[in-house]
């Protein structure tokens, strides 16, 4: 009987359902949240690890430096996890590990390096 190959496409659909519950579940415990630190904040997205064990949420805000908003939503790390806990059914919770979401800065930066491409053109004509 031949060996049955794992399912790449299971696998990637699994983390990808998980991601997504993850980001609803914390957005809405987020929302819940009465700091005015914390007001203008989104969760982009989410990120676990194959094993399960940490989570990387992407956050995105308005306002507030990234230090100090990182600082704010790490003091309530304990309550996402809780949330988490009693609305997905996991073996085990993953660490809530808070970053800025790279993506916003990264287009600014690609924007602004087409922006000086686009007038040394014209300059040169």
């Amino acid at each position: 009987m031949p060996k049955r190959r794992p399912s790449r496409t299971r696998e990637y659909q699994r983390s990808a359902r998980l991601n997504e519950l993850l980001r609803e579940v914390i957005a809405e415990e987020l929302e819940r949240i009465d700091d005015n630190r914390l007001e203008w904040v989104s969760i982009v997205s989410i990120e676990v690890d194959n094993e399960l064990t940490k989570a990387r949420v992407y956050l995105s805000a308005l306002e507030a430096g990234d230090e100090s908003l990182i600082k704010a939503i790490t003091e309530y790390k304990g309550r996402f996890k809780k949330a988490v806990a009693s609305s997905a059914r996991l073996r085990r919770v993953p660490d809530l590990v808070f970053m800025m979401d790279p993506s916003i800065e990264e287009g600014s930066r690609i924007e602004e390096i087409l922006s000086n491409l686009d007038l040394t053109e014209t300059d040169g004509e």
